[in-house]
């Protein structure tokens, strides 16, 4: 994806899961220009941000989700935050309301991970969703 594509399908979320709903209706303005089904990357996209809000950001800390096209088609989305902490993949029990955000991104991505940023500055997180 080039850089220019990269930076016009970004946005900053700030610390409140409140904004998770923002992030769906970006997601939905996004993959609707490129006439594609926006439930599972709405629901991906819902995942890795909670995850990052949650987990790896300090409460006054923003993250930046960003969503592009791969040059195969593929539907790419990452988010980057401030703290090096791997996200992992939790084993939740039935009665839990957490734990299994990177389960369900696991599940619909054809391939997910974590890309450390350099000097200790943070990650980023990625997954890449088939679009048919």
């Amino acid at each position: 994806m080039s850089e220019a594509a990269r930076h016009e399908n970004e946005i900053v979320v700030k610390n409140d899961l409140a904004v998770v709903a923002e992030v769906r209706r970006f997601v939905r303005l996004v993959t609707g220009q490129w006439e594609m089904d926006d439930f599972v990357p709405c629901l991906v996209a819902s995942e890795l941000v909670t995850n990052a809000l949650r987990h790896a950001s300090a409460s006054d800390d923003d993250v930046t989700f960003r969503i592009g096209r791969t040059d195969d088609g593929a539907l790419w989305m990452e988010i980057q935050d401030a703290t090096c902490d791997l996200p992992r993949i939790q084993r939740a029990d039935t009665t839990s309301e957490t734990g299994r955000g990177l389960f369900i991104v696991d599940q619909f991505a054809r391939c997910w991970g974590v890309r450390p940023l350099a000097g200790n500055a943070g990650k980023v997180v990625f997954a890449v969703l088939n679009t048919s």
